[in-house]
Order: structure tokens, then C-alpha cells, then sequence
């Protein structure tokens, strides 16, 4: 995995313990956490939620604020479903039937034509919140495409998205969609429905996946170049 993950405070790039870069020694890796010095390397401090605050905690603080659009992610292994977040309204985008590379490329492709600046990655769990091998597997491909995300300052995190499908079900069959037409749309739904959990918790519950390359953890801070016309 190519990311860490932080939630609502600092903490150390690795989930357990903080990084030994080359250089560092056991016993400095015992100081403070968020700041480490080492002999070639400056001075690493983990970045917080506070720092790099999530969309839904910038509109909880301030209910007219007007910023950068989210996207949600229904990763599946075959399947993934893109619902986008702008301003209050929350709608399916489509469905991709793609893997690895290509899904990352395409994913890039569509946050820039929707003027996304974060992600929101659904992170499958059992019903009582317990992570399984699927979860892992979410967390691997989280991690490579934070590292693509980041080299444009736009942030990624993970949530989690136990009962989306079930919701996003229900949600078509209020909204009259043919049996035909919720088999080919139930992953975007499932999507909207892990962008309306985020919002509805204003960010709280989420995981920031963080890269570990420095300079890309300074884009993330700095943001996405903004657009003085929008």
C-alpha cells in the first residue's frame, strides 16, 4: 500500500508506528510522533484533518461555503459506481467496468471534467464494523490511486459503506426505475449513497489516505490550483 491512513487527528504516516526514514535510529523514532528530525531528510510532521479539512466539515462550519465537488466511489472488483456531490444535490454518474491502471486514468479523467476535488471511497465492512479480506483489497487500490490523486492536489478518503447497497436499492425502487434499470445502475446509486452518509457525519468517521512522498503530502496541504473564475 502506497498511503497512510489519518482520521480526526495527527498521527504518524504508518498506522502503528511512526516512520524510520534512513538515518534514524530506534531511539529518536521514540519522540514526538508528529515531529521527527533525521540526518539527511528535514523535518517530518504528520498532516491532520484539520490542515486538509474534507468538504463536508468545510460546509458544517460554514453552511454557505461554495468549494470544490466530491466524488463517491462504489469500488468494486469488476464494477465501480461514480455518483458526484455539487453544492447540495447528489446524483449517479455512471458505472465503469474497468481495473487497475485504466480505472485510475479514467477516474482522473472524469474528477477533472466534474471539478472534483476529493474522493470519497466506500470501504466495505461486515455489520458490525469489522474490516474483511474485500476491505483490504479496497485499502491496496485506495492507496496506489492517492498517489495519482495527490500529484494534483486533490485528496482521497475512505468510508465506511456497510448497507449503501441495500439503501441505494431502495432508493431506485421509490424513484419507479425498471427492474432492468436498477441491475445496470445499483453500483452509481450505491456511490450517491456513500457521498450522502459522508455529508450527513459533516467528514466525521473518515480515513484520509495519505501518501508517504513528502512533496506530494505539501500539494495535498497547498490544494488543487483554483480557478479565479469559478
Amino acid at each position: 500500500m502506497n498511503g497512510a491512513l489519518i482520521g480526526s487527528r495527527p498521527y504518524p504516516l504508518s498506522p502503528k508506528q511512526p516512520a524510520l526514514w534512513k538515518g534514524t535510529t530506534a531511539s529518536n523514532s521514540q519522540r514526538s510522533p508528529s515531529s521527527i528530525r533525521t540526518r539527511n531528510r528535514p523535518r517530518i510532521r504528520a498532516l491532520s484533518l484539520e490542515e486538509i479539512p474534507p468538504n463536508a466539515l468545510r460546509r458544517e462550519r460554514d453552511p454557505n461555503w461554495w468549494g470544490g465537488f466530491s466524488l463517491g466511489v462504489d469500488l468494486g472488483m469488476s464494477r465501480t459506481g461514480l455518483a458526484v456531490s455539487k453544492g447540495f444535490s447528489f446524483r449517479p454518474l455512471t458505472v465503469l467496468e474497468l481495473r487497475g491502471q485504466k480505472l485510475e486514468l479514467q477516474l482522473l479523467e472524469i474528477a477533472e471534467q466534474q471539478d472534483v476535488d476529493e474522493f470519497i471511497i466506500g470501504l466495505p465492512k461486515s455489520w458490525d464494523g469489522k474490516e474483511t479480506e474485500q476491505s483490504n483489497k479496497v485499502r491496496s487500490i485506495a492507496g496506489r490511486f492517492a498517489v495519482r490523486a495527490a500529484e494534483r492536489g486533490w485528496r482521497v478518503y475512505l468510508l465506511d459503506e456497510h448497507g449503501t447497497s441495500t439503501e441505494a436499492m431502495s432508493l431506485m425502487i421509490e424513484q419507479g426505475l425498471s427492474k432492468s434499470a436498477r441491475q445496470g445502475r445499483i453500483d452509481a446509486y450505491a456511490a450517491v449513497m456513500v457521498l450522502e452518509r459522508y455529508f450527513e457525519l459533516s467528514g466525521q468517521g473518515i480515513e484520509l489516505v495519505l501518501p508517504k512522498q513528502l512533496e506530494l503530502q505539501e500539494k495535498l496541504r497547498i490544494g488543487p490550483p483554483r480557478d479565479l473564475d469559478f
